[in-house]
């Protein structure tokens, strides 16, 4: 008797026949209806989100005063482009986001409509200020599919046959304390790693030919590596002692993930231009590139932004998103979460030598997974095992890494107290399956 398919694997089997291969699937849950931090399956059935659509939905999927503005939005007008017609909807949320993340006095913004082209926006006016070529970025890092942001994202695999890549881009090794630092405390690795960067200004590049550095105060894709402090702090002087400027990427990490709107504030240093997206719209697409006003406005007449710099409808999903997020004071509900996850996991952590590494700030949190104790031995076989088995038991979560060893938490920050917990314990289960005790 032939087993009948499930309406989940129809929707597959339509995907397989109609979508193009190289669209990734990084999960096989699917939806039919969403609300919070609980996918309502094709089928039925109740799945707790703890990947927040690689983390762009921290205000929780379908918050109603997000819903209600678009609804609005939508009846008066969808689009006459930023660049032809103004309109106030978009003036008002660069506005709200110069007040939440200033980039000293003066502060501006422009609007586009994914990370990747806040990225490539932000290289143009990083160059166009500072009449230099060259860009350094960092193994790790992940910044988009477009061309220049795929050249600098590190992992390989995004990249297959794609170039040749953009010139003039140089990349240094992100300082990754767990994977890296042997027998040294975080001062000397620190110490270290600041010496090679300046280093760098000797042989890798002209560093009078460097207009910014980039980079990912905790990276994503990369896997939940949160840059030292001290590391930080150096290269800020280090780009300041060179007129370079510092691009802080925030798509991933912004917007209360990290118990703050950018994780650069939990680290007091000020970026010279930083780039957003993600739950910034709650799941529409809209982005922005956020800067010190002289830098931002460097850049020539028409050589930034596109057609669609900043849907209306977009507009007004990111500036009720903000809102939302202040009435319930999403920041700290950010930090509240992020203790739950990280209680739970030390724990577990210590009854584990597969668990090297648990990690993170606010809400932001990675799980690694290696063999012997050794951050040089990936196990990315245990971390397949975890997020199939999650899926099959009601979880949906997310890998990362070069290895694909390291779960990263990404839930909803409105998860419920309850809800979250539930979530926990089936990953705690599925992790102890998953490594055989």
């Amino acid at each position: 008797m032939i087993k009948e398919l499930t309406k989940s694997q129809e929707l597959f089997e339509r995907r397989k026949n109609a979508v193009a291969n190289g669209v990734g699937v990084f999960n096989t849950a699917t939806v039919k209806e969403a609300k919070g931090a609980i996918i309502i399956d094709v089928d039925g059935r109740e799945l707790i989100d703890f990947a927040g659509g690689i983390g762009v939905v921290n205000a929780g999927h379908c918050p109603e005063p997000v819903v209600q503005a678009i609804r609005e939005q939508a009846g008066k007008y969808l689009h006459t482009s930023f660049n032809v017609v103004t309109y106030e909807p978009y003036i008002a949320l660069c506005e709200e986001l110069a007040e939440i993340l200033p980039h000293g006095k003066n502060t501006k913004a422009m609007l586009v409509s994914t990370g990747a082209e806040a990225v490539e926006n932000a290289i143009k006016i990083a160059r166009q200020a500072t009449k230099r070529p060259a860009i350094l970025c960092y193994t790790g890092a992940y910044h988009g599919r477009t061309m220049m942001a795929m050249t600098l994202t590190s992992k390989v695999s995004y990249k297959y046959d794609c170039g040749p890549f953009a010139p003039e881009v140089y990349r240094l090794p992100f300082p990754n304390f767990y994977r890296y630092r042997g027998s040294r405390d975080e001062a000397t690795f620190v110490k270290d790693e600041l010496k090679r960067l300046h280093e760098s200004a000797l042989n890798l590049v002209d560093i009078e030919s460097v207009a910014a550095i980039i980079l990912e105060p905790i990276q994503g894709e990369g896997g939940f590596n949160p840059i030292p402090q001290a590391y930080l702090e150096g290269l800020r002087a280090f780009c300041d002692e060179h007129g370079i400027l510092l691009i802080m990427d925030e798509v991933q990490s912004g917007f209360c993930r990290t118990g703050h709107w950018a994780s650069w504030q939990h680290y007091g240093v000020q970026p010279d231009i930083s780039t957003y997206a993600k739950s910034m719209g709650s799941g529409l697409p809209i982005a922005a590139v956020v800067g010190r006003g002289e830098i931002m406005d460097a850049a020539a007449s028409g050589s930034i932004g596109g057609t669609y710099i900043g849907s209306p409808v977009c507009c007004v999903a990111a500036s009720a998103t903000i809102q939302y997020m202040k009435d319930i004071d999403l920041n700290e509900r950010a930090k509240e979460v992020g203790a739950t996850i990280m209680g739970r996991l030390k724990k577990l952590m210590k009854e584990y030598s597969e668990i090297g590494d648990v990690r993170g700030i606010g809400a932001m949190i990675g799980i690694e997974f290696v063999k012997n104790s050794d951050p040089r031995q990936p196990n990315s076989e245990v971390c397949g095992k975890i997020v199939k088995g999650c899926s099959e038991n009601g979880l949906i979560i997310l890998s990362a890494g070069t290895h694909k060893n390291i779960i990263r938490i990404l839930s909803p920050l409105v998860i419920t107290q309850q809800e979250l917990e539930k979530g926990l314990s089936i990953l705690e289960n599925e992790i102890k399956k998953a490594i055989g005790n």
